[in-house]
C-alpha cells in the first residue's frame, strides 16, 4: 500500500481526490492500492494510520479537516506521516516557495514527492541540486511530471531522450494556456479582435490569472523552460534567463488588475502593429519558450512562425512541445492540453503510479 499525504487541497488537489476516489471503485483497485492518509491546507490537517474512507474523502472538506480535525502544522504533519507503516508519497498541490523548500527535509525522512509545484525546480539552483543528491534508486523518489505541460508527457519524453544518450539540439513550445489562447485568437490571419479584447475575454472565461500581467509578463513559461533545461542536463537560470514581458512598459507598474485592463486598450495599436508586420510576412504570433541544448541562446519571447509551422496552427489554449534531438531531427512533438484541475490531477495520479511501480508496491 502507498500511503499518500496531499498538501494544499485546492483545486487540483480536490480533481486528485475525486480522481483516487473514483479509482477507488474501480477493478483495477486491488492491483494498485494507493490510499490517502493525510490531508492539510491552511488551516486544518488530519492524519490517519488507516486509509480514510471512501465516504469521506468524498466529502474530505466537513468529515476529514471539519470541526475534530487539528490545527495545521506542516512540521507535525511531516512527521506524523512519516511514522506510517509503509512507503508514503507527499503530494505537494500548492505553488508555494515556503513549502518547496521542505522538500530536502522531507525526503531525508523517507517520504516521496509528487508535485506540480514548479518552484523547487525553477528556483534556486541549490534547492534543486539539493533535491537530486537525495534522490536515489534506492531511496526516497522525486516526481514532477505536472510542472510542465499538467498532465502531458513532457518531462518522461525528455527524462527517456536524456537516458537513452540522445542529444538534445532543441526543445520549443508553447507552455502557456493562456498565451496560447491569446495569440491563437489574435494573430490568425482574418482576425478582427483587439489585443485587449482578447485579453479581456481570455480572463471573463478564466484563462488567466486575477491579474492577466501574471501571465503576460512570462514567467510561468520562464519556470518551465527553466526546470527543461535543467532536466536536460543545463544549469539554466531565472536571473539569467532572457524573458520577454509583453505587458506594455507604462501598465506594468499600477496598481490592480482593474487599472491594467482599463488602461489596456491604449496599446491596441502597438499590438495590432506587431501582429500586421508579423500578417505581412506570412507568419503568426507566438509566445514561446525555447531550451537550446548546443549553444547559449534559450529564451522565453514573442516570435513569428510561418503559416504551416505546426505552432501556427494550435488551436483554443492547448500547449504544443517539440524536441529537436540527434535522432529526432523532425521534432518529436507532444500536444494536448496542458493546464486545468483534471489533466493536472492525472499527472500527479502517473507519477503516484510510477512510484507504486517503482518500488514494488503494486503493478499496473
Amino acid at each position: 500500500m502507498l500511503n499518500v499525504a496531499i498538501v494544499g487541497p485546492g483545486l487540483v488537489g480536490s480533481a486528485l481526490i475525486e480522481q483516487l476516489v473514483a479509482h477507488s471503485q474501480s477493478p483495477r483497485f486491488a492491483s494498485l492500492p494507493i490510499a490517502v492518509v493525510g490531508i492539510i491546507n491552511s488551516k486544518k490537517m488530519a492524519v490517519s494510520s488507516t486509509p480514510f474512507a471512501v465516504g469521506d474523502l468524498g466529502e474530505w472538506k466537513s468529515k476529514i479537516l471539519g470541526d475534530s480535525a487539528s490545527a495545521a502544522d506542516l512540521g507535525q504533519f511531516a512527521e506524523k506521516v512519516s511514522a506510517l507503516k509503509g512507503p508514503t508519497a507527499v503530494v505537494d498541490c500548492t505553488s508555494s516557495d515556503t513549502i518547496a523548500e521542505l522538500y530536502p527535509h522531507w525526503l531525508s525522512k523517507g517520504l516521496h514527492i509528487v508535485t506540480p509545484n514548479k518552484k523547487a525546480f525553477s528556483g534556486d539552483i541549490s534547492l534543486f541540486r539539493n533535491i537530486q543528491k537525495l534522490t536515489t534508486p534506492q531511496g526516497p523518489s522525486v516526481y514532477h511530471e505536472a510542472t510542465v505541460g499538467a498532465g502531458l508527457p513532457v518531462l518522461s519524453t525528455l527524462n527517456d531522450l536524456v537516458r537513452t544518450g540522445d542529444k538534445i539540439i532543441k526543445i520549443e513550445g508553447i507552455f502557456s494556456g493562456t498565451l496560447s489562447y491569446l495569440f491563437n485568437n489574435f494573430s490568425v490571419p482574418g482576425a478582427t479582435q483587439k489585443f485587449s479584447e482578447c485579453v479581456g475575454v481570455a480572463k471573463a472565461s478564466g484563462y488567466t490569472e486575477p491579474d492577466p500581467r501574471d501571465d503576460l509578463n512570462g514567467m510561468d513559461v520562464a519556470r518551465k523552460v527553466t526546470i527543461l533545461g535543467r532536466v536536460a542536463g543545463q544549469e539554466l537560470s531565472l536571473d539569467t534567463l532572457p524573458v520577454e514581458n509583453i505587458v506594455p512598459d507604462a501598465l506594468r507598474s499600477v496598481a490592480s488588475a482593474d487599472e491594467f485592463m482599463t488602461r489596456l486598450p491604449e496599446f491596441d495599436e502597438h499590438f495590432k502593429k506587431l501582429n500586421d508586420e508579423a500578417l505581412a510576412s506570412g507568419s503568426v504570433l507566438r509566445y514561446v519558450g525555447m531550451v537550446d541544448g548546443i549553444g547559449n541562446q534559450s529564451s522565453v519571447k514573442l516570435a513569428r512562425y510561418s503559416l504551416d509551422h505546426p505552432f501556427a496552427s494550435l488551436k483554443g489554449s492547448d500547449n504544443i512541445i517539440a524536441f529537436t534531438t540527434e535522432r529526432f531531427t523532425n521534432p518529436l512533438i507532444v500536444q494536448g492540453a496542458g493546464a486545468g484541475a483534471a489533466v493536472t490531477a492525472f499527472g500527479i495520479f502517473a507519477d503516484l503510479i510510477k512510484v507504486c511501480e517503482r518500488f514494488g508496491v503494486c503493478s499496473a
